[in-house]
């Protein structure tokens, strides 16, 4: 098997950008009609998908180290699914069929037998996983809601009890479908540590044009079922380290971090830990007044608040109106109008920009989690501050939503 030839092959025929993906599930339905239940009724997710999954496993072809858990990840993924060892040379047949005509005038004897070989190995690894794990966990859960609150308009906070034990790591995340969006699966991190209930938290906003989060933040209503896969993800503390921690979260980028927040709060010694908590403006920081309660329970804890868009005083009023903010509630509004939670006024400017005033972190492990945007600005400010990148941890797990 030539890795440059595969390469450069792929590269030729993703040219043709998405009309790759529709010729090869056309191809796969009319070659097998009986797989196309098996798929959501909208396909223009899934092409995306299949081109960044070919894209990933093509690029690491000749890094077998960093492929095979990618190709583990996916197989293991596949059970929820449905995906059994008969699909396997089905789909291997349409793919060869797709590549082949994309390929044109270039395909010859000697690709054919690159692509067959590494298909081969791409579905001996993720058939083997998926068999192993099929030996430890159900390919799903199945859950209820339990109770649904409403934060704001576009962000509702879920707890989901599952029908058994649901094994996983403060920080790790779940994929969930939900009946009205049969197939849909999106991944939500648990926003708590496992409870002896094993009930856990989702906090989900809003996509514009998203299948699933219209139907979790404003159709879901205590009782309705949910099925979540396994959890997966690598945003996870690491227990062994004696250093102080920074967690560093963007709107519901929080959940996972709480659930590490809570993690540490069950040691017996915690070590210092500061919680910048961003949003675009005060209405987003909709989780701030339970974050406040546990800075002032926890005298380890600092909470610092930040909004991107909002300045000076304006915009406060809407959060009272909202009632984001109760009269209960530790804090209050100094005389500039800005919200003053434990003593730690709202910090303006973006995440990357108001952590790194907050710095030096130099002696930190860091955590951040949030939009692609922040997470890349944020990791490069602490990196230019002496953070070394080991020490950042992000969610880095496969996209294997098929």
């Amino acid at each position: 098997m030539d890795a440059q030839r595969l390469k450069d092959s792929f590269a030729l025929v993703a040219q043709h950008g998405d009309a790759v993906a529709l010729f090869f599930y056309a191809d796969l339905f009319v070659r097998n009609p009986h797989l196309r239940d098996m798929f959501p009724i909208g396909m223009t997710g899934q092409r995306d998908k299949l081109l960044r999954a070919l894209g990933t496993i093509v690029s690491r072809v000749d890094d077998l180290p960093n492929l095979v858990p990618f190709l583990q990840q996916l197989g293991r993924d596949h059970r929820r699914f449905g995906t059994i060892a008969e699909h396997y040379p089905q789909v291997g047949a349409s793919l060869l069929g797709t590549l082949r005509h994309f390929a044109g005038p270039a395909w010859n004897d000697d690709l054919e037998s690159d692509w067959n070989a590494a298909y081969s190995l791409v579905a001996k690894v993720m058939l083997e996983a998926a068999d192993e794990d099929a030996l430890n966990r159900p390919a799903w859960w199945n859950g209820q809601v339990v109770a649904v609150e409403r934060r704001r308009f576009d962000i509702s906070v879920l707890r989901v009890q599952p029908d058994r034990p649901l094994p996983y790591r403060p920080g790790q995340s779940v994929a969930l479908e939900v009946p009205a969006r049969l197939r849909h699966w999106r991944y939500y991190s648990m926003a708590n540590a496992p409870r002896p209930d094993n009930s856990v938290d989702f906090h989900v906003r809003l996509v514009d044009g998203g299948p699933v989060s219209p139907v979790l933040v404003r159709g879901t209503r205590t009782g309705d079922r949910v099925r979540m896969g396994a959890p997966i993800g690598t945003l996870t503390l690491d227990e062994s380290s004696p250093r102080d921690v920074l967690l560093v979260a963007g709107s519901t980028g929080l959940a996972p971090l709480k659930a590490i927040l809570e993690q540490i709060a069950g040691r017996p010694s915690p070590p210092r830990v500061h919680l910048f908590f961003g949003a675009r403006d005060r209405d987003g920081l909709y989780d701030l007044e339970e974050l406040t309660k546990l800075a002032e329970a926890m005298p380890w804890l600092t909470v610092v608040p930040a909004v991107s868009d909002d300045t000076g005083g304006h915009g406060f009023s809407t959060l009272l109106q909202s009632g984001a903010f109760q009269s209960g509630q530790s804090g209050q509004f100094n005389e500039s109008g800005r919200f003053q939670a434990g003593g730690d006024d709202i910090e303006h400017g973006t995440l990357a920009d108001v952590v790194a005033r907050r710095g030096p972190w130099t002696d930190h492990d860091a955590y951040v989690c949030g939009s692609a945007e922040m997470v890349r600005g944020t990791v490069e400010r602490l990196v230019r501050s002496g953070v070394g990148r080991e020490r950042i941890r992000l969610e880095s797990f496969a996209d294997a939503q098929r």
